[in-house]
């Protein structure tokens, strides 16, 4: 495939000059005031632009969402996809950056009442020009430098300076720009199948909302509900609120336990102070809890393969803390001293590689031959099968993108599957976590995304991979999952 030629839209001279010679990888043409028009292929269009919210001020740089002209038809917006990727990298080089709507108006605004109207809208900027250039093209960027704001109007004393501040942050941006352009072009989008939310999330995150609508905000959460910061604000937005322990609870409240599992100790806490318990448990993290109250009640040691800081861990090892050695890898199981060999048995965390898990259990068979292991796989079918799935994904792909969030650790596991498979995989919270030099040449790209991130973000990548060119999704595997779970009865119950 042929990529397209990226260009860049300065519509002022004094635009031009600011990045004139700092893009390698695009070309920066001047449009005029007003009249230009954008070239085919990828187009980005940079300049400075009025501000039209009152907390925005001179040098701070807006990413265009969407554009239109004012007064134009609703189905005229422009939207500007790949947008999440540029505000990403600016903000990394350290620019202050604000996403949203520009608007198009045809002069400049110096009327507080227009300035108002428009600010009514929704958008964050108002230009002369960014519609006009963007109106035919469906791979547009739009970064504007705000000049002027409602409290600091064009026709004042120090636009001269506010000028040079905004121009100065279009300089600064130059780096970003050049990275756009190498990273456009046309590419394929390998979509992993199953990704997203597993039966067990989806369980946890409905065990909140439910005892919001039953019980009312606020409703308390010890920890993550599970492991990712978008769910986790969307439940704050609503009424939930996170603690780290029960102990800071008000006595009497609604008491959620996260999907990682907890150990006895919490429930007991709980308890002494009269708290409404609601277990949001993943019941294939109770299985494992079960095992290891089942051999511990046989005078077994139980061997717990898993990651030693993971809440998952530290709930299942407080089952029976005395009994209970962790070891997180084939290194530690080659290390591990237990003091009777002949009551010995292993579990496993439900979010590991498939792969690492069973070397490690292989080495304490092949160490302890008469260890007893779990009636059936710990590995959770939902790490499993995105396991697998990656793994396809990897064979075909020049970059794998993970969605998922740092501490989640079947998210992490699949970048490192990807990576094993010898395809570089990067762990993104969303979109505005992708770095445009990683797309540069990259044209073929898998997605995944681990079983605690919401199926949007998904959505929204792949999206913003369009506005870098035409991209083509392809599915890999079977999407479709049939397993669900029941609720408690703390959310169900008349």
């Amino acid at each position: 495939m042929t990529a397209p030629s990226a260009t860049v839209c300065t519509p002022l001279r004094t635009e031009w000059l600011a990045l004139r010679g700092r893009v390698a990888t695009a070309d920066v043409v001047r449009t005029g005031r007003g009249t230009g028009r954008a070239r085919g292929g990828a187009v980005l269009v940079a300049g400075v632009a009025g501000g039209l919210r009152p907390d925005l001020r001179p040098g701070d740089l807006v990413v265009a969402t969407e554009v239109w002209h004012d007064g134009a038809a609703e189905d005229t917006r422009v939207t500007c996809p790949a947008g999440p990727f540029v505000a990403g990298d600016l903000r990394r080089l350290g620019l202050t950056v604000r996403t949203g709507p520009v608007v198009t108006v045809n002069g400049v605004v110096h009327d507080p009442a227009v300035r108002r109207r428009l600010a009514g809208t929704g958008a964050l900027a108002v230009d002369t020009e960014s519609s006009r250039l963007t109106s035919a093209n469906a791979g547009t960027t739009v970064i504007r430098a705000i000049v002027d704001t409602p409290t600091r109007p064009l026709l004042r004393p120090g636009t001269p300076v506010r000028g040079l501040a905004a121009l100065s942050a279009l300089r600064r941006a130059a780096p970003v720009i050049d990275a756009w352009a190498a990273a456009t072009g046309e590419r394929e989008v390998l979509l992993a199948g199953p990704r997203s939310f597993c039966a067990g999330v989806e369980r946890a995150i409905d065990v909140v909302e439910r005892a919001l609508e039953r019980f009312g905000p606020p409703v308390y959460v010890r920890r993550q509900i599970v492991h990712n910061g978008h769910v986790v604000r969307d439940l704050e937005r609503r009424g939930a609120v996170f603690v780290e322990e029960a102990d800071d609870v008000p006595e009497g409240s609604v008491l959620v336990l996260a999907a990682h599992g907890v150990a006895p100790a919490v429930r007991t806490t709980a308890q002494e102070r009269g708290l409404r318990v609601v277990d949001a448990t993943c019941p294939l993290v109770s299985k494992v809890h079960q095992e290891v109250r089942r051999f511990a009640a046989r005078g077994s040691t139980v061997v717990l393969i898993g990651h030693h800081d993971h809440e998952e861990v530290v709930g299942t090892r407080g089952e029976a803390p005395q009994q209970v050695v962790v070891v997180a890898d084939p290194e530690e199981a080659a290390r591990v001293e237990v003091t009777d060999p002949e009551h010995l048995a292993y579990v496993m965390q439900t979010t590991l590689a498939v792969d690492e898990a069973a070397d490690t259990a292989s080495v304490l068979r092949d160490r302890f031959p008469g260890i007893r292991g779990p009636r059936n796989d710990d590995i959770c079918y939902a790490t499993t099968n995105r396991q697998h799935a990656v793994r396809r994904v990897a064979a075909e792909a020049d970059l794998v993108l993970v969605l998922g969030s740092q501490n989640s650790s079947n998210s992490r596991r699949l970048a490192e599957v990807s990576e094993a498979a010898g395809t570089p995989a990067h762990l993104v919270d969303d979109a505005s976590d992708v770095r445009l030099s990683w797309l540069a040449g990259m044209r073929r790209i898998g997605i995944t995304a681990g079983a605690s991130a919401p199926p949007q973000l998904v959505d929204e990548l792949v999206a913003a991979l369009g506005g870098l060119g035409p991209t083509v999704v392809r599915p890999v595997g079977d999407p479709t999952e049939d397993v669900s779970f029941s609720l408690p009865k703390e959310v169900t119950s008349a």
